[in-house]
């Protein structure tokens, strides 16, 4: 298992709307290094398995694998890896489903803005 790497950690972003991982990336990339951008689940899977990052931001919907279940898998095959959902769909149950497949923290795209880039130190600080 890699251990994590000093100083900026490695993020995933996975949405099926190229403009939201442009805004995403525009956000991040003064606190992260971007190890890639997917726009559907399947990619999603690739690329955490090849890229092996300290942190996965997933939407919730995606296209070929819907986002929880990437996210479920890919806590099972790489559970060092930590993920943030990341969706519209701000209610209790897709909250609780997210947790239920191993995230890290959930996010209501409203307030990724303010909350994103603080979830993702804490997560890789929390990184095993």
């Amino acid at each position: 298992m890699p251990t994590p790497h000093a100083g900026r950690p490695r993020v995933l972003l996975a949405d099926d709307y190229a403009g939201i991982l442009t805004a995403l990336e525009r956000l991040l990339k003064p606190f992260c290094n971007i190890v890639g951008l997917v726009e559907d689940g399947q990619r999603l899977l690739e690329s955490a398995r090849l890229l092996q990052p300290d942190v996965v931001v997933a939407d919730v919907f995606l296209p070929e694998v819907d986002g929880l279940e990437a996210c479920r898998r890919i806590k099972e095959a790489i559970p060092h890896i930590q993920i943030i959902v990341l969706s519209a769909a701000d209610d209790v149950e897709t909250r609780a489903r997210a947790m239920e497949v191993g995230a890290f923290a959930f996010i209501s795209k409203r307030h990724a803005a303010d909350r994103l880039p603080g979830t993702i130190e804490k997560a890789f600080a929390a990184q095993t």
